[in-house]
């Protein structure tokens, strides 16, 4: 039976045909021996057909599917095209071999073409990678490597690839953070009281509270320097009238030694950088919550933010928890308990982390075990509910925590809670209702924006139509001017035309005038003439 073999590299599908196998008998050893020599590998294997990807792109969505047993179309396509083709209903006369068994048994249920995977197989896919740029003779020296250095990259980025809002890295982080800082705020804030208490030994019996305690120390400083003035900035810091007439009264009677300046300088640093710790541990504790209700909502309602994150962080991510069953998850925390417990075969632990819930305090002595295995079922199902759910709602913690409130009161005072169905189909609608809220606020919001575009448009619109219809009024106007200036000026010609006509029609007149006066007076001369003859 002939033995094809089928390698995926970052460069593309190939396939190659070992002959000789009968010769050998599918001696391992003798594969092995004959790997490192590629002439006598090459007449053992051949290749028999290589297509390459196309892009980039391809090649990462080919691995991706590679890598999770799954036949794409392409590899079919590459399969059904170079293998032998088999005729219905007659057995293949040959096989394929395939590194993955995961992949040969995707491959043999689509296609019928029986697979095998072995050392055998994988001693001649191991010579193949070898020499595989001795085979492909169209591939440059260095191209296979950049191939698959690209690839590689590609690969995991697109593994390690996840929504930023859910990563369970940072409540991890946060959750070992926040212990680290109560130990070293507790063993700091204890330094602060020893240091001081030299000073001020009576300070520590008035005020129990460590910040308080380092508020107190940085303020009072020299203790001598307290007087009746500083009762009302005390108060301020204390919270409490009485307590600070008792600081000043101490001081005044204090047994304490005096420090010097430098010493107090010292005192005082100490206490601001403790107070400091206490104020960031603080931010730290709302940035967990915010975390966790990005993360783990359901979960945080039902136990609060600081065992949750335990719980997460214990398992190693939100996924193992979800895959932990509720009897692991009743005891994760008491690991060493429970196997000391097997060892010596005794009773093995009731709880783990979930005992810091306020359920169990609350739970009388004899249900503690009962109240643990009901909450570890309930934190099981929340966070189920976180890991797999793809939008985030706090509606079925919210339901759990009632159910493990009505568990508490049923063994206490034995009212019956409710059923499991029911108060699933209640969270449900619950959910329902929040989710249809959300798209309407949603589309609320969509609206108004396009609301507001379009009136800006408009706006935009009834900017650009007045300006234009100013332009025209402006045109019209000048328009008007000119037409006026014209209409002036031909004014102003037709008079001073008349004004000419006129002038020269006196002038006329006046020329006739003198005419006829001389001509009168020559009339006049003849006829004196005549008289006189």
């Amino acid at each position: 039976m002939a033995l094809f073999l089928l390698h995926e590299t970052a460069a593309g599908y190939a396939l190659f045909e070992a002959h000789g196998i009968d010769e050998i008998g599918q001696n391992t050893e003798a594969v092995r021996n004959s790997v490192s020599d590629l002439t006598r590998f090459g007449k053992v294997v051949k290749l028999r057909s290589f297509n390459p990807f196309t892009s980039a792109l391809e090649g990462l969505e080919q691995i991706n599917a590679v890598s999770e047993g799954i036949m794409t179309d392409e590899l079919r396509t590459v399969l059904e095209t170079s293998l032998p083709k088999v005729k219905e209903g007659k057995k293949p006369k040959f096989s394929l071999g395939v590194a993955e068994s995961k992949i040969g048994s995707h491959i043999q249920e689509a296609t019928k073409i029986p697979c095998q995977s072995n050392e055998f197989v994988n001693e001649l896919i191991r010579g193949v990678r070898l020499h595989f740029d001795k085979f492909v003779g169209d591939l440059k020296p260095g191209d296979l490597e950049k191939a698959q250095l690209g690839l590689c990259h590609s690969y995991s980025r697109a593994k390690v690839k996840f929504n930023v809002n859910r990563v369970d890295n940072m409540v991890i982080q946060a959750i070992f953070l926040l212990d680290t800082l109560d130990k070293d705020i507790n063993s700091f804030a204890m330094r602060v009281r020893e240091w001081y208490s030299w000073h001020f030994p009576e300070l520590v019996k008035i005020v129990n509270d460590n910040y308080l305690y380092c508020k107190v120390a940085k303020y009072v400083e020299d203790k001598s320097k307290l007087a009746e003035d500083n009762i009302e900035a005390l108060t301020d810091l204390v919270g409490d009238e009485d307590k600070a007439k008792e600081i000043v009264e101490a001081a005044k009677a204090s047994m304490g030694q005096e420090l010097s300046p430098v010493d107090l300088i010292n005192v005082h640093q100490f206490a601001q950088r403790v107070m400091d710790l206490s104020d960031y541990r603080r931010r730290l504790s709302d940035y967990l919550s915010t975390k966790m209700n990005d993360i783990a909502p359901n979960l945080q309602s039902l136990v609060g933010d600081s065992v949750g994150a335990r719980l997460i962080s214990h398992a190693g991510s939100l996924t193992n928890l979800a895959k932990c069953p509720s009897s692991t998850l009743q005891i994760l925390g008491a690991e060493k308990a429970l196997f000391r417990a097997l060892k010596t075969r005794g009773n093995t632990p009731k709880y783990g982390l979930i005992f810091h819930s306020s359920f169990i305090g609350r739970a009388s002595a004899k249900n503690k075990g009962r109240m643990a295995r009901y909450l570890a079922n309930k934190c099981s199902i929340a966070s189920r509910i976180d890991c797999f759910s793809e939008k985030g709602t706090s509606a079925f913690g919210e339901k759990l925590r009632e159910q493990v409130e009505e568990r508490l009161d049923f063994y206490d005072k034995g009212v019956a809670p409710r059923k499991n169905i029911d108060v699933m189909k209640s969270a449900i609608e619950v959910a329902d209702n929040i989710e249809m809220e959300t798209e309407e606020v949603s589309a609320k919001k969509t609206k108004k924006k396009k609301q507001k575009a379009a009136a800006d448009e408009g706006e935009d619109v009834a900017v650009e139509k007045a300006a234009a219809d100013k332009g025209e009024d402006v045109a019209v106007e000048k328009a008007a001017e000119i037409t006026n200036g014209d209409k002036s000026e031909k004014k102003k010609k037709k008079k001073e035309k008349r004004k000419l006509d006129q002038d020269a029609d006196v002038q006329d007149q006046v020329v006739d005038e003198a005419a006829n006066g001389e001509s009168g007076k020559k009339k006049k001369k003849k006829s004196k003439r005549k008289d006189v003859d």
